[in-house]
Formats: C-alpha cells, sequence, structure tokens
C-alpha cells in the first residue's frame, strides 16, 4: 500500500516539476511555488523513508515465504523504476543549468568584446566561478 502512495506522489511531484520548470508563467509566483514544491519533495521523502526500512527487513530476511518474495519482488522492481526517474530529473536540471550558464556566459562575453563595461564584469565573476568549480571538483573538465 505504501509502494502505491509513493507512486502517486512521485506523479504529482512530477507534474509539479514539469510545470514549475517548463512554465514562464510561474515565474511571478516563486515563493508560492517554491513552498509548494518543497512540500511535496519532503512528502515523497518521507512516503519513501517509510518503505525503505520495510525492504531492507525483507531483503535481509533469510526464510522467504511467498508472499514476502513476491512482494520484495514489487518493491524492487518499483524503486528501480523510482531511482530511474529520479535520475532522468536530476539530469534534466542539470542539463538546464548547466546549459542556461553556458548560454550566459557567451552572451556577456560578446556584450563584453563589443565594450559594455558591465558585461567584462559579470564575465570576470562567472569565470572564476567556472574555474573554483572547476578546481573544486564540482565540474568535470572532459578535455
Amino acid at each position: 500500500m505504501i509502494g502505491v502512495k509513493i507512486i502517486f506522489e512521485f506523479i504529482t511531484l512530477l507534474r509539479i516539476c514539469y510545470i514549475y520548470l517548463c512554465s514562464p508563467l510561474n515565474m511571478e509566483n516563486f515563493k508560492e511555488n517554491r513552498k509548494e514544491l518543497d512540500e511535496e519533495l519532503e512528502r515523497f521523502i518521507a512516503l519513501l523513508n517509510q518503505l525503505l526500512p520495510h525492504y531492507h527487513f525483507l531483503l535481509k530476511k533469510t526464510d522467504l515465504n511467498e508472499e514476502e518474495l513476491n512482494k520484495l519482488g514489487e518493491i524492487e522492481h518499483y524503486l528501480i523504476g523510482v531511482n530511474s526517474k529520479i535520475m532522468e530529473i536530476k539530469g534534466k536540471l542539470e542539463q538546464d543549468l548547466f546549459g542556461q550558464s553556458l548560454d550566459t556566459y557567451y552572451k556577456l562575453k560578446t556584450s563584453a568584446y563589443e565594450g559594455d563595461p558591465q558585461s567584462k564584469l559579470k564575465l570576470e565573476k562567472m569565470r572564476d566561478t567556472f574555474a573554483d568549480a572547476l578546481n573544486s571538483g564540482d565540474l568535470i573538465n572532459y578535455n
């Protein structure tokens, strides 16, 4: 039963993420949206925290009966799917955030070469931030 609740919570979470990440109209209510999304994330985590101990208990148990074995398989299958969806969301967020940063960087670079002093200052700050991220290992340099 907990697995079904988590599925519905996760679907709600995905819906909210999609709406808030993809719709520029919702940026006007960012604080409200952020609060709602945080609440959904906390509810999802709470339900997952209810399921995981039961999963670990079944996983460690040596003599499972047929019902417990089926339940373990269902939970494991579900958790693999949840993990995949979480990784998809994480990848999308990382891609969007990094892509937007690069886009901003190149726009600033163009403005700086055209002589805009504000762009030059912002570009220097971005370069420093990127360099710090590379040096700390937060970004991976594939070159």
